[in-house]
C-alpha cells in the first residue's frame, strides 16, 4: 500500500572556473586514474546482454529480457536448455522494461508506453505461440497492475482511469481472451477526502480503500460495505508523518490476518502481522535505523520468510528458518548483495540476482533440495574487460547533526593502496538522486563509473527527505526544497572539501527530477558553490510543477501541500516561488547543461523550456537537449547515449576530467535536439545530424 504514495514521485553569463581546471585535458598527467584505460559510454549505457530473468511458476521455463534489433524484448527458453530461447515479445521502439510470468504459466504480461507519456498499457504475450494481445487498448489512459494471484492464474486486476482521468477503477483481465469485468469502481470522494487505491487479497476481493483525508493529510484505511448493508467503516488511520513508513504489505493464507509495515508509535517502519478479528498486533522484524524494505513471502502459504532494511548496504532478518541453510549458502556463493527476484510455486527454485559494485549483475538458478547453484548470466558482460571503482558507504553529518548516509566513489589508482582518501583532491561530481521521496543505495551504478573513470570523485548523498531510514528523518524534508534539504547537499561538497577528497574549485552537481531541481538550486541559491551543473527533467518553479500535475495525482494533492508547499493559498505561492530557482535565475554564475524529454508528464517540458527562455533573456549562456521521444527521464538507449556523451564533454570542459570524444556516432538512432547552446559544449555542434 506503500506504493499508492510511491506513485507520485518525482524514485536538474558564465564564469571559468580555475586555470588549473580549464588547463586539466584528457591526456593531462594529474587526471586522476589517467592510466586506466577509458571505458566507452556505450559499455555502461547501451542495452544490457540480458537482464532481468524469471522462472515460469512451474519451473518449466526461464525468460529473460534481451535485444531484438537493438529493442529490448523478452525472451523465452525450456529450463533446462537454455540454448533453445526465443523472443515472444517484438516491440520496436522504446523497449520492454517491466514484465513478470502470469500464474497460467501461458503468458508474460508486460507495460509499455508511448514516448515516455507513461500512459502505460498492459500486454499479455503467449510464450508458445508468440501471440501479443492488447489487455488496456485505450488512448490516454494510464493503467496500472493491481493484483496477481496464483489462485486464479487466467486473470489478474488492472486499475483503468478511462472513466475518469483522476481515479482508477479496478477491473478483472482475462489474459488470453481480453475479457474485462469491473470489480470496483472509484468513487472519488468518500468521507474526509479522495479515494487514492484499493487494496485486495488473493481471491480478488477489494479488503480496503485508501483514502487521503483532505483535512489531516492522514491516510485511512476503509473496510468495505458488509452484508449489513453498512457504509465503508474506518479500520486504521495513518498520520502524514507515519505515511512514508506505514501500510498494508498483504495477507496470510486466510486472508484473515494483515501483513503491515507500521512506525506509529516509534521511528522506523517495523512489520507487524495483524489479526484483523481481535486487533492483536505481533511484530516480525524490525530495525532501529532503517525501515523495512523487501519481503520475501512464501507463494502458497503466504509466509513472511524474510525481511531486507537497508541502512547504508541491504541487510535480511529471516523470519522463517527453512531458508536459513539457503541464505547461508548463497552468502558464500559470491561476493555482493543478493535478492531472489523469481521462485517456483513449489519453492524449489529461486532466480538469485548477486549485485556487486565493481562488476556486473551476476544471475543464478538455485535449487534448493540440492543446494546447488547454476550460473545464468552477467547483464554486462563487457564490464568485465574494465577496471572498476569501488563504491564505499560514508556517514556525513548536517549542521544539525543528522546522519547523511552517503556513496563516495573514487577514480581508480587515486589513493594509496588501502586509504579512502585520494592523494590528493579531485574535481567531484555531487550526484543528486531524484524523488525526492526516495534514496541512493550501494551497488553498481553506471554514472559513478564514468565520472570516476574520468578522473573524478563522486558523491551521492541521501538527504533529510530520503525515504527508508525512519519517519523523522523523512519528515525532517518537509517544506525544505531548496532550504534545509540543500543545507544538507552544501554540507555533503563541505566535508569532502575537509576531508581533502574534493577541490572546492572543481565541483558539480548532477541529478534527474528533483535531483534535477537540486542542481537549479545549487546553481541559483549557492552561485559560486559550484563549477557547472548537469539538470535532467527537473523543475524550475514549484507552483507550475504542481499546477501541471497529471490528473491521477489528484488525490495526493494534500500530501504535496504538506511536504512542499501549498501551490493554492497566496501565502503558500509567495513560499514557493521564493523557492524555486526559477525565481532567481539572475544569480547564475556557472555553465548549465539541461536535459529534457518533449513528452514528461510528470515535469513538463515547460518547467526547462521556461528558465532556458528566463537565462536567454538576461544573456547567461545555457546548453539545452531536448527529446521529442522521452518523457520523465530516457529510456531509449540511443537518446541515453547520446545525452550522455554531451554530458561527458561538457563536464570535461569545466572540471578538466577526461573524456571519450564526441563523434556522429554518438548520434546513431538518437532523436536528440539542441535548441540552444550547442557551441558551450566542445564537439557538439559537429557531431549533430543536419
Amino acid at each position: 500500500m506503500r506504493s499508492l504514495l510511491s506513485r507520485v514521485l518525482l524514485c536538474s553569463t558564465a564564469v571559468a572556473v580555475t586555470t588549473a581546471a580549464l588547463a586539466a585535458g584528457p591526456n593531462d598527467a594529474r587526471v586522476a586514474g589517467s592510466e586506466v584505460p577509458l571505458i566507452p559510454r556505450r559499455v555502461l549505457f547501451d542495452n544490457p546482454d540480458k537482464a532481468a530473468p524469471r522462472i515460469s511458476p512451474d519451473g518449466a521455463r526461464v525468460s529473460w529480457l534481451a535485444p531484438v534489433d537493438g529493442v529490448m524484448n523478452v525472451w523465452v527458453a525450456p529450463a533446462g536448455d537454455l540454448s533453445q530461447a526465443k523472443p515472444v515479445t517484438r516491440d520496436t521502439n522504446r523497449g520492454i522494461r517491466v514484465y513478470f510470468w502470469a500464474f497460467d504459466n501461458q503468458h508474460v504480461v508486460y507495460l509499455q508506453d508511448k514516448g515516455g507519456d507513461e500512459n502505460w498499457r498492459v500486454f499479455s504475450a503467449n510464450a508458445a505461440t508468440g501471440e501479443v494481445r492488447d489487455l488496456t487498448p485505450f488512448d490516454g489512459v494510464a493503467a496500472r497492475i493491481e493484483g496477481v494471484s496464483q489462485r486464479i492464474p487466467g486473470e489478474i486486476l488492472v486499475g483503468l482511469n478511462n472513466r475518469n482521468p483522476a481515479f482508477h477503477d479496478v477491473h478483472r483481465v482475462n489474459l488470453a481472451t481480453g475479457e474485462m469485468t469491473l470489480v470496483q469502481e472509484n468513487p472519488g470522494m468518500m468521507g474526509r477526502g479522495m479515494v487514492n487505491g484499493f487494496m485486495t487479497d488473493a481471491d480478488y476481493k477489494v479488503r480496503f480503500a485508501a483514502v487521503l483525508n483532505s483535512d489531516d493529510g492522514s491516510l485511512s484505511l476503509l473496510l468495505p460495505p458488509g452484508g449489513d448493508g453498512a457504509d465503508w467503516k474506518e479500520f486504521t488511520n495513518i498520520p502524514m508523518e507515519d505515511q512514508m513508513s506505514s501500510g498494508p504489505l498483504g495477507f496470510d493464507k486466510t486472508g484473515k490476518v494483515l501483513y503491515m509495515s507500521d512506525s506509529r508509535g516509534r521511528d522506523t517502519g517495523a512489520v507487524f502481522t495483524w489479526d484483523l478479528a481481535t486487533g492483536e498486533k505481533k511484530m516480525v522484524a524490525e530495525d532501529p535505523l532503517a525501515d523495512s524494505g523487501s519481503l520475501m513471502i512464501h507463494p502458497t502459504t503466504y509466509e513472511i520468510q524474510a525481511v531486507a532494511f537497508e541502512y547504508d548496504r541491504e541487510r535480511w532478518k529471516i523470519v522463517d528458518k527453512s531458508i536459513a541453510p539457503d541464505f547461508e549458502a548463497l552468502r558464500k556463493l559470491r561476493d555482493g548483495d543478493f535478492e531472489v527476484v523469481s521462485r517456483t510455486l513449489d519453492d524449489k527454485r529461486w532466480v538469485v540476482a548477486f549485485i556487486s559494485d565493481t562488476g556486473p549483475i551476476a544471475y543464478y538458478l538455485w535449487d534448493r533440495p540440492t543446494q546447488k547453484a547454476q550460473f545464468l548470466f552477467n547483464n554486462r558482460s563487457a564490464l568485465e574487460k574494465y577496471v572498476l571503482a569501488p563504491m564505499r558507504p560514508v556517514i556525513i553529518k548536517s549542521r544539525d547533526n543528522l546522519n547523511l548516509v552517503s556513496y563516495l566513489t573514487l577514480p581508480v589508482s587515486s589513493a594509496s593502496p588501502g586509504a579512502e582518501r585520494p592523494n590528493e583532491p579531485l574535481p567531484m561530481v555531487l550526484l543528486v538522486h531524484g524523488g525526492p521521496w526516495a534514496r541512493d543505495s550501494w551497488g553498481y551504478n553506471g554514472l559513478h563509473q564514468m565520472l570516476a573513470n574520468r578522473g573524478y570523485a563522486v558523491l551521492s548523498v541521501n538527504f533529510r527527505g530520503s525515504t527508508g531510514f525512519g519517519k523523522n528523518f523523512v519528515n525532517a524534508g518537509n517544506k525544505e526544497w531548496a532550504g534545509k534539504m540543500h543545507n544538507d547537499l552544501i554540507d555533503a561538497v563541505d566535508w569532502a572539501v575537509a576531508e581533502r577528497i574534493a577541490d572546492p574549485a572543481r565541483v558539480a552537481i548532477m541529478g534527474g527530477s528533483y535531483g534535477g531541481y537540486a542542481t537549479l538550486v545549487g546553481l541559483t541559491f549557492t552561485p559560486e558553490k559550484f563549477a557547472c551543473g548537469v539538470d535532467i527533467v527537473g523543475p524550475s518553479n514549484i507552483v507550475t510543477l504542481l499546477n501541471t500535475i497529471p490528473p491521477y495525482w489528484a488525490p495526493a494533492i494534500k500530501m504535496f501541500k504538506d511536504r512542499v508547499g501549498d501551490h493554492t493559498s497566496p501565502e503558500g505561492q509567495a513560499f514557493l516561488h521564493e523557492r524555486s530557482p526559477l525565481t532567481h535565475v539572475d544569480k547564475i554564475q556557472r555553465p548549465l547543461l539541461i536535459g529534457q524529454g518533449a513528452n514528461d508528464p510528470r515535469v513538463k517540458q515547460s518547467e526547462s523550456d521556461q528558465i532556458v527562455e528566463a537565462m536567454q533573456k538576461k544573456g547567461i549562456p545555457v546548453s539545452y537537449v531536448l527529446f521529442p521521444d522521452e518523457g520523465h527521464g530516457f529510456a531509449r538507449p540511443e537518446n541515453n547515449l547520446s545525452f550522455f556523451a554531451v554530458t561527458d564533454a561538457f563536464l570535461s570542459e569545466h572540471l578538466g576530467g577526461r573524456t571519450e570524444p564526441i563523434s556522429s556516432n554518438d548520434f546513431a538512432g538518437s532523436t536528440i535536439q539542441v535548441p540552444t547552446g550547442a557551441s558551450g559544449v566542445p564537439g557538439l555542434t559537429e557531431a549533430l545530424p543536419r
